[in-house]
């Protein structure tokens, strides 16, 4: 028989899939889930820990409970959140940064982060793993206003994402994605553990906070033979799957 813990996270994360509940916007209280669904409040904690778990909400001591993530909407949330990603397929995620810096925003950097041409923005090279094993490289552009909150942050974290909410409450809520293929150079092929030329599937996106405002620009790559894109096609949903190859 299923608990009735099971039964209410099951029943919120079909609410996060129809969008009851979007990405960025605040779970009920306790008191208000607890009374909705006829128990406890400590039922309704065992309930909501399993979202967590699950990195669909975050939770920030003293606040209400944050939906992170939506698994119906994979081509924005788990295609920006690697870490959640991995954590749905019980994979450890793992990061490194291997070059970190300050540079004036370039043409490209200001129009994709509506700064001005020239403005100090944080370019980061990090190395992502499954369970160790490397299959993605992030080369991410910060805006000006978060670079410090991302230079504070230990080279090896594996949630980038998770920790800026925890530290500053910052939700990445809309992302826009272009994908296409690529050979990996001389660079890429060295931190991947790939021959040079290896096709590399690569994924530019563009991430912004709920109301709009640009958070980070980046050139994802990832190895083709560890990491495949399906699409799901109805007429109410087109999503974009990130899948393990195999």
């Amino acid at each position: 028989m299923t608990a009735r813990h099971e039964e209410i996270a099951d029943a919120l994360r079909r609410a996060i899939d129809r969008e009851e509940y979007t990405v960025g916007s605040l779970l009920p209280p306790e008191t208000d889930l607890a009374a909705h669904y006829g128990v406890s409040r400590g039922t309704v904690r065992q309930a909501v820990a399993a979202l967590t778990a699950e990195g669909l909400i975050g939770s920030r001591q003293g606040a209400r409970r944050v939906v992170l993530a939506s698994r119906r909407s994979q081509s924005f949330a788990e295609l920006r959140s690697f870490a959640q990603w991995a954590r749905a397929m019980g994979r450890e995620a793992t990061g490194q940064v291997v070059s970190q810096e300050r540079r004036p925003a370039t043409q490209e950097d200001a129009a994709l982060l509506q700064l001005p041409e020239g403005a100090p923005v944080l370019h980061v090279l990090r190395v992502r793993g499954l369970d160790g094993e490397p299959v993605l490289l992030e080369r991410t552009v910060y805006a000006d206003w978060i670079s410090p909150a991302v230079e504070s942050i230990e080279p090896g974290c594996p949630s980038v994402t998770q920790r800026l909410f925890d530290e500053t409450g910052l939700v990445l809520a809309h992302g826009e994605h272009l994908i296409d293929a690529v050979a990996a150079g001389a660079r890429d092929a060295e931190l991947l553990g790939v021959r040079r030329t290896s096709p590399l599937l690569r994924v530019r996106r563009v991430t912004t906070t709920r109301d709009g405002r640009p958070v980070e620009w980046s050139d994802d790559r990832y190895r083709s033979d560890a990491v495949n894109f399906s699409v799901h096609n109805s007429i109410g949903n087109n999503a974009l799957a990130r899948k393990p190859a195999g």
